[in-house]
């Protein structure tokens, strides 16, 4: 399997563009689910027992597989296991064992973006959906700690996530996920991030995390702005999170896991400003977390999927304005905006923002750290929010041809060079 534009055609990102505004980026209304089909009625009712790995759209009943027992991971995370075949264009799969706990009733949240959510339950059956552009197959949670816990310090491993979900079990589930990996695995071999369901938590779930061994604790935000979270997460789309709620929770993971260790996700481009996503970066720094991005995709699926994909050039200011307030103590005050808050001045010399846009890392994939620097994260998510043609965030560390592409996307040429669309991909094809 590969993972090599599996969503057809992106805009075309060398166009400057007005960004993805928050009146464009409006999502459409759930609608209604036969009472038949909720909370997995048709995975029940079918009464169909898990057995090994579950891929899914494999044109079988569903089965009923059900966290702890069985968890979810990616299609990358899986080829790196062994246990799908596949190759990723131009990377070695993943650093980071993302795993996604899994019900037939599935997420009951019904967030605007994302390819799990509730509303899709007439269409697809929970372990079905995609998410973040790939498929995610079931597998028995112990056969996946069998084969890390052979070797944990040859693992290609960097890191480790357990991905919660707004389900009933989630909170109690993580808890015994975590603990059977590491009561056979030393988080100091392999740590273990958590990605949190804020709204089902409590402060004493996040300590209990924290006992059991968990390194680093993220909320995914996801929206910049309390509107902005409403509409794609809330009451807008008849879904169950509360901003104040997310921020109470990620308050909790600032006192118990301590600075640098603990963050946000944050998506750019589903209709906040540039300056508003950058001040909220700058405060998620000033209380000594990080923040870990993605570039809005329009999943298919989703009540966003007919939605364009955040411009280009939008994406690379602010994924630059990103790493120079999280690794160069840039702060957003240093900073000019427009009249509309797009970036128009990065508030360091020219010279110096050259070099960092030469050394390439500010562009690559945001997320938990893993073994090779502080600002490389272990969580590459290869593709997760855009095709290989037109790169978003990169799952490796880009060479002179991505250079080229990005300073073309920034408006940053250089004297007499010019890059030719599809330039990347015709070096690296076949």
């Amino acid at each position: 399997m590969s993972c090599f534009d599996r969503e057809g055609a992106t805009p075309d990102a060398t166009t400057p563009s007005a960004m993805n505004t928050f009146a464009q980026m409006t999502p459409r209304a759930p609608g209604r689910t036969p009472r038949e089909l909720r909370n997995g009625g048709r995975v029940k009712s079918g009464g169909s027992a898990p057995s090994g790995v579950y891929l899914p759209n494999n044109n079988i009943l569903t089965p009923q597989m059900r966290s702890p027992e069985y968890v979810q991971l990616s299609t990358a995370a899986a080829i790196t296991l062994g246990i799908m075949r596949g190759n990723m264009y131009r990377c070695a799969c993943t650093r980071c064992l993302n795993l996604l706990l899994t019900y037939p009733e599935g997420c009951r949240a019904n967030c605007a973006y994302c390819g799990l959510a509730r509303h899709r339950e007439a269409e697809r059956d929970y372990a079905d959906r995609n998410f973040i552009r790939v498929d995610w197959p079931a597998v028995p949670i112990d056969d996946i700690v069998d084969i890390v816990a052979r070797d944990p310090q040859a693992s290609p491993f960097h890191r480790m996530c357990i991905s919660m979900i707004t389900h009933p079990r989630s909170d109690d589930d993580t808890l015994t996920v975590l603990k059977r990996w590491t009561d056979r695995i030393d988080p100091a071999a392999i740590p273990v991030s958590i990605l949190s369901n804020p709204t089902t938590m409590t402060r004493a779930d996040v300590e209990r995390l924290h006992e059991l061994g968990a390194d680093i604790f993220t909320v995914a935000l996801d929206a910049a702005t309390p509107a902005l979270f409403e509409r794609t997460r809330g009451k807008g789309v008849q879904s169950p999170h509360r901003w104040d709620k997310y921020w109470e929770v990620l308050m909790d993971a600032r006192d118990v896991f301590g600075p640098q260790k603990f963050g946000a996700h944050i998506i750019v481009g589903m209709g906040e400003s540039e300056r508003e996503v950058l001040e909220l970066i700058q405060r998620i720094v000033d209380l000594g977390g990080h923040s870990h991005m993605f570039c809005f995709f329009p999943e298919r699926g989703s009540l966003m999927d007919h939605l364009p994909a955040t411009p280009r050039d939008q994406w690379r200011r602010v994924q630059l304005a990103r790493y120079l307030i999280d690794y160069r103590d840039v702060r957003v005050d240093h900073m000019r905006f427009d009249g509309d808050g797009r970036l128009v001045d990065f508030g360091i010399p020219a010279g110096e923002l050259d070099d960092v846009i030469d050394a390439g890392v500010a562009f690559r994939t945001s997320g938990c750290p893993g073994k090779f620097a502080e600002d490389v994260s272990a969580c590459d998510r290869p593709y997760g929010d855009s095709p290989p043609s037109d790169i978003a965030s990169y799952p490796f560390q880009p060479v002179a041809v991505d250079l080229k592409k990005i300073r073309a996307q920034l408006g940053r040429t250089r004297p007499g060079e010019v890059y030719e669309e599809g330039e990347d991909i015709e070096q690296f094809a076949g």
